[in-house]
């Protein structure tokens, strides 16, 4: 882990507008290099694309926000099953903080995964991003799931688009509140609402 983080939990309803601006800046420049369209979401100030997280960990250092991870409690279905998890998203990491171990800061999150009550927290990530989840699974600290598309709502309504979308992604599942060998077996994860 990088020494010089230093991390803020806060509640959504805490950020202030000075807040949500930094870190609409931090996410245009983190997400931007990858495509320009998906910095598109964090402009004017947006510190969110789909829906907005309940709980933030956000690490800072001297050069301003290093990382962040946003929280929502919600319900999914997994197969047939309906079942509370802490879903994880907007993770991000600095640029020039990539490859020293930053990642493994966000095992701050853990303990407050803990105090929101929920069996599971679950997220997805591109297949692109394989090598750099991979970390994440090893000793145990979470799942890596392939092959069970995951379908969500677009946080927007297209005229020109479904309301929905299916995706083949990856499924980190961590378990919180139960043991890993009670998530659900299913073909379809729905997350019945935009991702994180």
């Amino acid at each position: 882990m990088h020494s010089d983080v230093r991390w803020r939990l806060c509640w959504e309803n805490e950020l202030q507008l000075a807040d949500h601006v930094e870190l609409s800046d931090f996410f245009r420049k983190t997400y931007g290099r990858t495509n320009a369209s998906n910095a598109k979401p964090f402009e004017g100030g947006r510190s969110w694309a789909g829906a907005r997280p309940e709980v933030r960990a956000i690490g800072y250092d001297a050069h301003g926000i290093a990382a962040h991870i946003g929280i929502l409690r919600r319900f999914i279905k997994v197969g047939e099953v309906d079942l509370l998890v802490a879903e994880l998203g907007l993770y991000g990491v600095r640029p020039d903080l990539e490859g020293l171990g930053i990642s493994f800061s966000m095992r701050f999150v853990y303990p407050v995964l803990q105090q929101l009550g929920v069996p599971f927290a679950f997220g997805t990530v591109r297949h692109a991003l394989r090598n750099h989840v991979e970390r994440f699974c090893r000793g145990g600290l979470a799942t890596m799931l392939s092959g069970i598309p995951v379908r969500s709502t677009h946080p927007e309504v297209y005229p020109d688009l479904p309301p929905t979308r299916l995706e083949d992604v990856l499924v980190l599942v961590t378990p919180i509140g139960r043991p890993m060998s009670e998530w659900p077996s299913g073909t379809l994860i729905d997350r019945n609402g935009p991702e994180l």
